[in-house]
């Protein structure tokens, strides 16, 4: 495995609140971490029905336009009762005319499982793929799996996409409920994270 020895890494997401956490997960290796919309990178059409396909376009698009090593991940909440709907279509079940409206994905998800019956645990995890790429072309792919259950009413205003209705297995918060620093212990991407850095970075 390949070990990060550059000082700048691009993080190839426009999500303000990924970006603010995978800052936090790095701080401690010195690595100076800016984001595409700091770079004024456009977001590439995501073709791939898996996350790594997903994760790897972004990374290389990031790589192709800055010379960067970049990080790019492809996550998504996959839900059981739903087949693991909506997996790698988890932000695009918030798409509206005027952007992302998470609201609206989480009372969507919910009613699908209402319709469809679901019982009681309506387990579903988080799931993080990263892909670290280097400007020649090497990757190097870590997974993340945080294992849980969706919840309603919605609770918690922090943390950003689903996380006000996800519960992780042994907790009694959601991730909404949670703060930052208890979050990033525990997170799929944290799980992720943690892996790269093993592997890469230590």
């Amino acid at each position: 495995m390949r070990k990060f020895t550059e000082t700048r890494l691009l993080v190839a997401t426009h999500n303000a609140g990924k970006l603010a956490e995978m800052r936090a997960l790095l701080a401690p290796f010195g690595v100076e971490v800016t984001g595409a919309a700091e770079a004024g990178l456009s977001e590439p059409v995501e073709t791939e029905d898996n996350f790594i396909g997903n994760a790897r376009i972004k990374a290389r698009a990031a790589v192709e336009a800055t010379g960067l090593p970049a990080l790019a991940d492809d996550s998504g909440i996959c839900v059981d009762a739903l087949d693991g709907a909506p997996g790698v279509y988890t932000a695009d079940w918030a798409e509206t005319a005027n952007g992302r409206d998470f609201g609206m994905a989480m009372a969507r998800t919910w009613e699908k499982l209402e319709v469809a019956g679901a019982p009681e645990p309506r387990c579903a995890q988080f799931r993080c793929t990263l892909v670290l790429m280097w400007p020649d072309g090497h990757d190097e792919v870590f997974e993340g799996i945080l294992p849980g259950r969706v919840v309603w009413p919605p609770r918690g205003a922090e943390g950003h996409g689903y996380d006000p209705i996800f519960m992780p297995d042994g907790h009694r918060q959601t991730l909404g409920e949670m703060t930052a620093e208890a979050k990033n212990r525990l997170s799929h991407r944290a799980l992720a994270v943690a892996k790269m850095i093993e592997g890469c970075f230590a």
